[in-house]
């Protein structure tokens, strides 16, 4: 017979915080919400629900694989410190500045790939640093 899913962390794994346990409700409620909001409201309220909904899921979906990936205290600390995610987000930031070309946004763009860059030199700063 299977172990319950609901019961204690297996060893050496701390319990999740209740801050993580109530953002993960919340983007829940509000996917929910907002799903069910896309076939109950007029036309331009449903769309805009139904792009609310699909956020949320998202943002869902992400937290959680962020919360699975980096366990513990100080997740924001250890992402802020990973040159691979630094240098992904740059990357990405980049892709959109070059394919804006002649766009009102390019501007934004073109700040994030200068944020991005600075966050990864940033994050391979501090990996060498601390030697890890």
């Amino acid at each position: 017979m299977a172990p319950s899913a609901w019961g204690p962390p297996p060893a050496g794994r701390r319990p999740w915080s209740r801050r993580r346990k109530r953002l993960l409700l919340v983007l829940g409620i509000l996917a929910a919400l907002a799903g069910v909001g896309t076939f109950t409201l007029p036309d331009q309220f449903g769309v805009t629900s139904g792009f609310l909904a699909a956020l949320c899921g998202l943002l869902f979906v992400a937290a959680t694989v962020v919360f699975v990936a980096i366990p513990g205290p100080d997740t924001w600390g250890r992402m802020l410190r990973m040159p691979p995610l630094a240098g992904a987000v740059t990357v990405v930031a980049v892709l959109l500045a070059l394919s804006n070309a002649g766009e009102s946004l390019r501007w934004l763009w073109i700040l994030a790939a200068i944020a991005a860059a600075a966050w990864a030199a940033f994050a391979v700063w501090e990996s060498r640093r601390s030697g890890g």
